[in-house]
């Protein structure tokens, strides 16, 4: 799960009007000419940055990949994978994804639906029924101030974009305080040892946030989505991604669980004074457990997920491997959410200024309403997850990053610095 709090959006219409766009491009816009180079001398300000972060006790260590036209043209390793064995971080050091867990399985989503095996506009209880009965929690106050929750019905069905779409009023129970939020808190969904159908049937006993499409809100939408995928190919979550994702494109090294002694050694480690990611429950791939959450489950090292970012690069393929068609990646790298779609943003609008959503992305659609703006293209693609992990597509440059850590408190600073750093790093 990703919390983007240095990321939200307090002003939904200056967000998206053209006003905010038009003045933010005078003033001098965020864009660097396709094509550009790096120079290496700025490229080095990316390793002091990180060098001090790891002297200064910040974070245990981290590892950055910049690839530029399908080249590397920055990738190193800073500090150790714990702090405790000390060994170095490598290309096959194994870090849990958190909310980029996500990416993965929109992308396997949407091969589903270009192969036929579910629709868009499907609701969701074609496959999981007792989501035909679910309310939506709307928050009432009496007179003396004290808040109530009253249950009303959908005003349409949920369907299989909104839960894409993050519309779907399924949400997180570990932040923010709307009565809904903390019914899911009290509701103790993670209890015991459970699958993704034990999970569905939990979340369906739970109010909505939302009517289904009216506003864009985080949470569990997307183990629901991986629900519908188990349901209608009759295979498990992790088939699933690897007959369709994981094994085509060479991600050997991605899952839900580290089992293999060997592997675990492998495992990236927090600074012990920051080991709280904060998500409501605790994500240990070395305990054997039946839930394979979609929303924030796996882990991956940096050879796999470089593989998955020049993938999303490419549009959907990799060496010879079509595991998107262009149509179809191009509908999911599209904003579903923007003017005239009806969704509403709030202040946990975690994709952040500037940004739609397409169907399990961050899309990059205006400069937003930063003076200067952030860096960064028109169409950039993104997500990052709770334990620091980001990725960043630029298809404008040819250009991808991918930044994995584990450092819950510390990483939307990095984040911002890295980018920062990324993208003054390019000239002509």
């Amino acid at each position: 799960m990703t919390l983007h709090f240095g990321l939200r959006s307090f002003a939904y219409a200056a967000l998206m009007s053209l006003g905010a766009s038009s003045l933010a491009q005078a003033e001098g816009t965020y864009e660097i000419p396709a094509g550009a180079r790096f120079n290496q001398d700025k490229l080095a300000k990316i390793s002091d940055f990180f060098k001090n972060e790891v002297a200064t006790g910040k974070i245990a260590g981290a590892t950055v990949l910049i690839q530029h036209q399908g080249k590397p043209v920055f990738r190193e390793a800073f500090g150790v994978q714990d702090v405790v064995s000390k060994a170095p971080i490598t290309d096959k050091t194994i870090f849990r994804l958190f909310s980029m867990t996500k990416a993965i399985t929109a992308v396997v989503a949407m091969k589903l639906v270009e192969e036929g095996k579910i629709k868009l506009d499907d609701p969701v209880s074609k496959y999981i029924p007792s989501f035909a009965n679910v309310k939506v929690g709307v928050e009432k106050k009496a007179d003396d101030g004290t808040k109530s929750l009253e249950l009303v019905p959908l005003s349409r069905p949920m369907t299989v974009k909104d839960l894409m779409t993050h519309t779907s009023g399924v949400t997180y129970g570990f932040y923010g305080d709307s009565l809904v939020r903390k019914a899911y808190k009290d509701a103790n969904i993670y209890a015991g040892d459970f699958d993704l159908a034990e999970f569905a049937e939990r979340i369906a006993k739970l109010p909505l946030h939302n009517q289904p499409g009216a506003l864009w809100q985080y949470g569990h939408s997307t183990d629901i989505l991986a629900r519908v995928m188990e349901v209608a190919t009759g295979k498990s979550l992790l088939e699933i991604e690897r007959e369709k994702l994981l094994d085509p494109i060479g991600m050997v090294d991605t899952a839900f669980l580290v089992t293999d002694p060997e592997k675990q050694k492998l495992l990236a480690q927090p600074v012990p004074n920051d080991s709280d990611f904060r998500v409501g429950r605790i994500n240990d791939p070395t305990v054997v457990k039946k839930w394979q959450s979609a929303s924030g489950g796996m882990v991956s090292t940096m050879a796999d997920y470089t593989r998955f970012a020049q993938m999303l690069l490419n549009g959907g393929s990799l060496d010879g491997k079509v595991i998107l068609k262009p149509e179809t990646f191009k509908l999911m790298t599209t904003d579903q959410i923007g003017p005239g779609s009806g969704v509403d943003r709030d202040y946990f609008y975690f994709p952040g200024d500037g940004f739609g959503f397409g169907l399990g992305l961050a899309v990059r659609t205006d400069p937003g309403n930063a003076k200067p703006p952030p860096p960064g293209d028109l169409g950039e693609l993104k997500w990052d997850g709770a334990s620091g992990c980001y990725f960043v597509i630029d298809p404008k440059q040819k250009m991808f990053f991918v930044l994995l850590e584990q450092t819950p408190s510390e990483r939307q600073r990095v984040q911002r610095t890295l980018k920062q750093l990324v993208y003054e790093a390019m000239e002509n």
